[in-house]
């Protein structure tokens, strides 16, 4: 079932732990407040005699060296309080004597006994008078029907003779719905706990849920599948400049579509859009065709779907190569064969210049000539290593290479080129350096309103108009309207931001 899933599982779990406390909780206060309690505790229990034995030696403390019967004497500081969650009033004591509790001391005499006045129940002393029921003999204290408030407590500074130190002391006697016993009420140098028990317990208990919903969130990728989804195989041909965009776009699909197929198999604009007219005019078939800029013409039944992003292009050269900026009409002038060393264009040194050129279905290229070189052609292939010269009747090695990967890994290795690519994600490829043109460095952030020529906007064609709800149709949907940002991370500037609508009409 879809609903078994992991962070369904989780979120039930979690809820019914958060149900369970709960109902702890409510259960806790209906039964707790029913319960009365008197709790206590012996608080010291000292020898103060004239003879102390501590460890093998015998310390002589001088209390009672004139009073041979209280040689033995001990210090006892009991401490009784209403540790339950009601108060108890006199008549909740059930014994039928006057008084209400029973102090015995094991083996040793009670001699003395002093209450101490606790801080804010002084009305408490008034009842520790015989006639409420206070007395003492033996090994017995008798304690009046004390009425004590929630947390309302009085200690009893008893002296004794006759034990040891240590001899069981208790408390007893009777107390409607409840109980009396030793307490864990903290001694007087003791720092209490901050946070009772139970409060301890469900703030682990809600923490824990709390942890639990956060990975969830944090975690689990609740991202809903995108509308455009649909089912099938799907071949994307047309631009390399588009490539690495496209196939982080179509991996994303089809993580997010179950049943689609985005195959990525692009070699250029001009290839793409003559594989797109030419196989699905006789065998339509599921075929998208991203190119740099327009189609040709020749291909009437080729459909446009989209504008989708500005793509930047810019020039590289050899790192060897010194010069770093070329005015647009320099640039002119190298690919005509006018200027041919760098040397003539502020190097220090001479070093001819060679041209690494993609071919002629190459999108990058045709963008080159319409954006930068004024709708010329370059002079003439004349190289087919891009290092020496094979056609003495041109003036400078040029040659041409069927990708943007090679171009870039020709111009990095051969001294004195210069070539082309797309911006991608602005990093610079080791071997290379990006020309600015004009002073203006191609850039996602400032191709507006810079008057950088080097630049096409991309469109999505397929033959014909695809039927909605297809698989062509739904991919370039997402690609269009899915977040943007495997655009941006490859320089690209989706059409979809205001700022570069204007260009992406323009259609150039």
């Amino acid at each position: 079932m879809e609903w078994f899933t992991a962070e369904n599982v989780i979120a039930v779990f979690t809820a019914g732990v958060g149900v369970a406390v709960s109902i702890g909780v409510l259960r806790y206060e209906r039964r707790v407040p029913r319960r009365t309690r008197i709790g206590y505790r012996v608080q010291m229990d000292t020898p103060i005699g004239s003879d102390v034995s501590q460890g093998r030696a015998n310390v002589r403390l001088g209390l009672f060296d004139e009073t041979p019967d209280m040689s033995d004497a001990t210090l006892v500081l009991l401490r009784i309080e209403n540790d339950g969650s009601q108060s108890i009033a006199g008549d909740d004591y059930t014994g039928r004597e006057l008084h209400g509790l029973t102090v015995e001391f094991t083996d040793r005499m009670v001699r003395g006994i002093a209450v101490t006045q606790p801080v804010g129940a002084e009305h408490l002393m008034e009842h520790f008078t015989p006639a409420a029921g206070m007395r003492h003999g033996g090994q017995l204290i008798r304690l009046p029907r004390v009425p004590l408030n929630r947390n309302e407590h009085f200690k009893l500074l008893v002296l004794l003779t006759g034990g040891p130190v240590g001899s069981p002391i208790r408390v007893v006697g009777g107390i409607r719905d409840g109980e009396i016993r030793p307490n864990t009420a903290a001694r007087p140098d003791d720092k209490p706990p901050l946070f009772s028990r139970a409060a301890r317990f469900i703030t682990v208990a809600l923490t824990a849920g709390m942890v639990t919903l956060a990975t969830m969130i944090l975690v689990v990728d609740r991202t809903p599948p995108p509308v455009e989804c649909a089912r099938g195989k799907l071949t994307v041909v047309g631009s390399t400049a588009f490539e690495p965009a496209v196939s982080d776009l179509a991996k994303l699909y089809m993580e997010q579509c179950e049943g689609a197929t985005v195959a990525v198999d692009m070699h250029g604009s001009d290839a793409g859009v003559r594989l797109l007219g030419d196989a699905t005019a006789s065998t339509p078939g599921p075929v998208v065709a991203f190119s740099d800029g327009p189609r040709p013409n020749g291909y009437p039944r080729l459909r446009e779907n989209g504008q989708i992003a500005l793509v930047l292009f810019s020039l590289v050269v050899n790192d060897g190569v010194p010069v770093r900026n070329l005015s647009l009409e320099n640039i002119r002038k190298i690919y005509r064969g006018e200027i041919r060393d760098w040397k003539d264009l502020g190097s220090p040194t001479s070093i001819p210049i060679r041209l690494v050129s993609r071919d002629a279905d190459s999108g990058t290229r045709t963008a080159l000539q319409s954006r930068v070189l004024g709708g010329n052609e370059p002079i003439p292939t004349s190289s087919r290593d891009c290092e020496t010269n094979d056609d003495p009747a041109v003036p400078v090695v040029r040659c041409e290479l069927g990708s943007t990967e090679e171009v870039l890994r020709k111009v990095a290795r051969v001294d004195g080129a210069i070539g082309y690519s797309e911006l991608r994600d602005g990093r610079t490829p080791a071997g290379l350096a990006r020309l600015s043109i004009d002073g203006v460095t191609p850039s996602p952030d400032t191709i507006t309103g810079t008057g950088y020529p080097y630049w096409v906007t991309e469109h999505a064609y397929t033959y014909d108009a695809p039927p909605a709800g297809s698989l062509a149709a739904r991919f370039i949907a997402y690609v269009t309207s899915h977040d943007q940002q495997a655009l941006r991370a490859h320089g690209h500037v989706p059409c979809s931001e205001a700022r570069a609508a204007a260009m992406c009409a323009s259609g150039a």
